[in-house]
């Protein structure tokens, strides 16, 4: 009888040390592939962490970006943990056309926005060829994430953000005006994209730059919007709904930034350059992630699942 019950007893250690080994080998290969993947890409992380770290108002979201897609994939845990691996051969030519390219963005063009993207090629070609296309059911979307967090060239930003900086200019004028006129507090006008704010006979000039255009905010805010679509809405309608409203929502926000430096710039202003815009910039996506779950909230609100039961 007590052979019997420790023979019982040691089934499930015996089960549980054999699947370790079995897994053993799956870990350290991963592990090694893991370990060779930042060690080819080490000098793309560290020149987006630079960017990044110097200019935490713009690209400090990138930090947040590989957060967000790991829990993507955590969700997705019990999915992928049900699914075997299998070679999948075609995934071969999007890591090699992924390396390929990286090196030639970056021994000849010299383009950190490429080498990004060219290491999501290549990760999304790794993933393919270690796990199969199955997987890639689940991790598509935790892959394509990572691309917010992809710092935009220059000379692609500069066409993009004069139109959005006559637009923050505009649209600053309108609430500054708003706010000074009717107490003639101050007067503001607007030339382009400068405005001059007269105050107590002194005129204060503030230029909407590339900076303040709002292109790197709109980035920011579609990363927002991508993550609260993705884990906070029910439905399909609702995350498209969502992703539309990401823009004029970021466009509004930076207006709104705008206007809190021209008002902070009425009793000093150094406030409107420097560490203060910086801390502007940077608090104001607070209430910006508040109004995305306002707006989520609202939608589950006003369409409601029909309650179970038969007519």
């Amino acid at each position: 009888m007590t052979s019997a019950v420790s023979t019982k007893a040691s089934a499930p250690s015996d089960a549980m040390a054999s699947a370790w080994y079995r897994s053993g080998p799956v870990i350290g290969a991963g592990a090694l592939v893991t370990l060779g993947f930042l060690g080819l890409f080490f000098r793309w992380f560290a020149v987006q962490h630079a960017h990044s770290w110097d200019s935490p108002q713009d690209w400090g979201h990138a930090y947040l970006i590989p957060l967000i897609a790991g829990y993507l994939v955590y969700q997705r845990r019990e999915q992928l943990a049900a699914l075997e691996p299998e070679a999948f051969w075609p995934g071969l030519a999007p890591f090699l056309l992924g390396i390929v390219t990286y090196f030639y963005a970056l021994v000849q063009v010299r383009n950190h926005m490429i080498q990004g993207f060219s290491m999501l090629l290549c990760l999304f070609g790794l993933a393919l060829l270690v796990l199969g296309p199955r997987a890639m059911r689940y991790l598509f979307l935790p892959i394509a994430f990572l691309a917010f967090g992809i710092t935009i060239s220059e000379a692609i930003m500069i066409q993009l953000t004069f139109k959005l900086q006559l637009l923050a200019s505009q649209g600053s004028w309108v609430m500054l005006s708003l706010i000074g006129g009717p107490f003639d507090w101050f007067s503001v006008d607007l030339q382009g994209n400068t405005l001059t704010m007269v105050h107590n006979g002194q005129e204060i000039p503030m230029n909407v730059a590339e900076a303040c255009s709002g292109m790197r905010m709109v980035v920011a805010f579609f990363a927002l919007a991508v993550s609260v679509a993705v884990l906070a809405c029910r439905d399909w309608w609702q995350r498209i709904l969502l992703l539309l409203l990401a823009g004029p929502v970021a466009v509004f926000m930076n207006m709104v930034r705008v206007t809190v430096l021209g008002l902070a710039s009425l009793g000093d202003a150094n406030l409107a350059a420097g560490e203060a815009h910086t801390l502007i910039g940077t608090i104001l996506l607070v209430p910006s992630l508040l109004l995305f779950l306002l707006i989520v909230w609202a939608l589950n609100k006003v369409v409601r699942e029909p309650d179970g039961g038969g007519s």
